[in-house]
């Protein structure tokens, strides 16, 4: 509980989730799956929490550590209430540890109340708009306007645990021999599309059959629309502009036998791109820059296809990362979305003539999805749009089986001779 509550702090203190684990206490020590669990569904469930604590305790704790202690706690004594006095023993001992004899009597007497008030407590996060649908009121009003008809299911699929699925090589493996293997090593799975795998629950890699001889990938099968999309053909110059950590382009080149080069601005994170590429026994050249910085880059040569998954508020992904309800801000969207502007700027100077560029976000909001594109296709007269899935604007809203994702086709028009 204590490893829980520490990274559950250093997100209320402003740090990304994954930094956290990264640089855990001795309580986290193993990062362990149960402390990540415990960790993830805390976030997830952040602001119905916060509301029940402020029930339960009018005057509030200032303190990050002991603040997401009594959250973390709160939210196992919610998951497993048959277990609440197994709960209630360990959240005290944790708060002694923490916060000494004081820490822990506040601990068990605000655990107390909370099983004594049940009703009291859920009638305040029912109230609570904020608190029911576990979202920040910015985020689910921007829900509400951009998907008036489906905004609470999205905001439903943001608090549950993410689909697990996977794509095979087939360089290296076919669909039917991978759900084979997995039939055999216990693990129950269905077939989505050519190459994609759906997992009727998660797992670890390890017990992947096939997955360290590189026959195997795991990889959402919303993101796995990308590769069908670009539309890459042999010996095409294909560029990956912020490819990290290599899951597209890596299926790109299962597909074709292209020229691709993998661009990212952070070498930490174009390495998890290199060991993709050897555990698939993939080739690609791989670089470490800014792709709106073509000077620092680009060799002068142009792209036959573009794949631009740009960065953005990945509110269409928040469940795999739910530390964003914490940390994301307004202004953070207007942000993203002028980085997504510099950028489409950028490549549509490298795409040759008649070249397909697909934009590609994780994120449900409009504003970094068809408003982006609209405003780029009505600044560039030499850019089609194209609907290779019968829309302009594909936009996958989260599900039980994959992820949010937003897609867009775009061509470069030829010059009239």
């Amino acid at each position: 509980m204590l490893g829980a509550a520490h990274a559950v702090a250093a997100v209320l203190a402003g740090d990304a989730l994954d930094e956290a684990f990264g640089r855990t206490p001795e309580a986290l020590s193993g990062n362990t799956a149960a402390v990540r669990d415990m960790a993830y569904q805390c976030l997830r469930a952040h602001a119905a929490l916060e509301r029940r604590l402020a029930v339960l305790m009018p005057k509030p704790l200032h303190q990050f550590d002991r603040r997401a202690l009594l959250q973390v706690a709160l939210c196992r004594l919610e998951a497993r209430p048959e277990g609440a006095h197994t709960t209630v023993n360990q959240a005290v001992e944790a708060a002694r540890t923490m916060g000494g004899e004081r820490f822990g009597g506040l601990m068990n007497a605000v655990l107390r109340s909370a099983q004594r008030r049940t009703a009291e407590l859920d009638a305040a996060v029912a109230g609570d708009d904020a608190a029911r649908w576990q979202h920040p009121r910015w985020w689910l009003d921007t829900l509400r306007h951009d998907h008036p008809t489906h905004w609470q299911d999205i905001a439903l699929q943001g608090n549950t645990h993410p689909p697990m699925s996977l794509r095979v090589n087939l360089r290296r493996s076919s669909l039917d021999k991978a759900l084979a293997q997995l039939a055999e090593a216990g693990i129950e799975a269905v077939a989505r599309g050519d190459t994609g795998i759906l997992l009727a629950r998660p797992c670890p890699v390890a017990r992947l059959p096939g997955f360290a001889a590189g026959e195997l990938s795991v990889q959402d099968l919303g993101a796995q629309r990308a590769a069908g999309l670009l539309d890459v053909r042999p010996g095409q110059r294909v560029l990956d502009a912020c490819a990290a950590p290599g899951g597209k382009a890596s299926h790109l080149l299962e597909l074709a036998d292209i020229d691709l080069l993998a661009l990212d601005h952070s070498a930490h994170r174009a390495q998890r791109i290199t060991e993709n590429f050897e555990r698939l026994g993939l080739n690609a050249r791989i670089a470490i820059a800014d792709a709106a910085d073509l000077d620092a880059w680009w060799d002068g040569k142009p792209f036959d296809r573009i794949l631009a998954d740009v960065p953005c508020s990945a509110s269409g992904v928040v469940r795999r990362h739910p530390d964003a309800k914490c940390l994301r801000r307004p202004a953070d969207v207007a942000k993203f979305a002028a980085q997504q502007r510099a950028l489409l700027e950028a490549l549509w100077r490298v795409l040759a003539p008649g070249g397909k560029l697909l934009y590609a976000t994780c994120s449900v909001f409009r504003a970094e999805n068809q408003d982006q594109v609209a405003s780029f296709v009505t600044r560039h007269a030499d850019c089609q749009r194209l609907s290779p899935c019968g829309v302009f604007d594909l936009q996958l809203l989260p599900t039980a089986e994959h992820d949010g994702f937003f897609y867009a086709l775009l061509q470069k028009q030829v010059a009239p001779v």
